[in-house]
């Protein structure tokens, strides 16, 4: 019987248990799209990360929740780029993986590894009624992008919001809502992220929720290096560099599991 290989690597951390895990599959070649979905239904983790090596020497890269195929995923990255340094013995400090966000660079470095992803616009407008409702509280803020950003004063907003994530799910044009406000403690600003759109209530961290985060607070702090942490239950550190059109992502990873998948 075929088998894939399956690791599952915490990611944006340096011990299990925490971070964000995500499920990480190298395939000789690619399978059906619906077999792919079935793999990741299966795992039951915020992202399952699929790849094949290319002859130039890069990676094509897929990333699918239970549900849904997306565009980016930065923590399932970050997970696929330990995976290849650490356990399948990718060569040298750098990799590329192209997916449908383009060509991702990937550097291994003393602080962890650095993705090197877009930076994602926004576009203020008027806070809808149905977000104030679903987050409890009316946000100071609120951006539209490919995620929507709410944006609060306090940190402990932040942290203690219980959202209503049926109320939530209605709201349905964007990937998800991120919250954010300033920083306690040593970071420059915090964030939690709901996807109830696309099968996922709370994301534990969310590396490309900071494509649109990183420009936001670049601006609002005039500053362009962060320390930055998603205070969800497991919870995440993220340093990031806003560079023009592109941000720099660094965090490090674990690993928790390894084994076969039967298909």
């Amino acid at each position: 019987m075929p088998t894939i290989p399956l690791y599952q690597v915490d990611a944006f951390t340096s011990a299990v248990f925490s971070g964000n895990p995500a499920a990480v599959c190298p395939l000789e070649e690619w399978l059906p799209d619906e077999t792919l979905r079935k793999i990741a239904q299966e795992n039951n983790l915020s992202e399952t990360a699929f790849f094949t090596r290319s002859d130039d020497g890069s990676y094509h890269l897929r990333w699918f929740t239970p549900t849904v195929e997306v565009k980016l995923c930065g923590h399932a990255t970050l997970a696929t780029a330990y995976t290849l340094f650490e356990l399948l013995g990718h060569k040298g400090d750098k990799i590329t993986f192209t997916g449908l966000s383009g060509d991702l660079h990937i550097t291994k470095n003393a602080q962890g590894y650095t993705m090197n992803f877009p930076v994602w616009e926004r576009e203020k407008a008027d806070v809808p009624d149905i977000i104030s409702r679903a987050l409890g509280k009316a946000p100071r803020e609120f951006y539209f992008g490919y995620d929507a950003i709410a944006v609060y004063d306090d940190p402990q907003d932040i942290r203690a919001m219980k959202p209503d994530f049926k109320l939530l799910a209605e709201f349905s044009d964007i990937r998800g809502v991120l919250t954010t406000a300033p920083g306690d403690k040593d970071y420059d600003f915090i964030s939690r992220a709901f996807f109830p759109q696309i099968g996922l209530e709370e994301d534990p961290v969310t590396g490309s929720a900071h494509c649109i985060l990183t420009p936001y607070w670049a601006e609002r702090l005039d500053k362009t290096r962060f320390k930055a942490h998603q205070a969800s239950a497991r919870g995440g550190d993220l340093f990031l560099e806003l560079k023009g059109d592109r941000v720099d992502i660094t965090g490090t990873a674990a690993l928790y599991m390894k084994g076969e998948i039967y298909v």
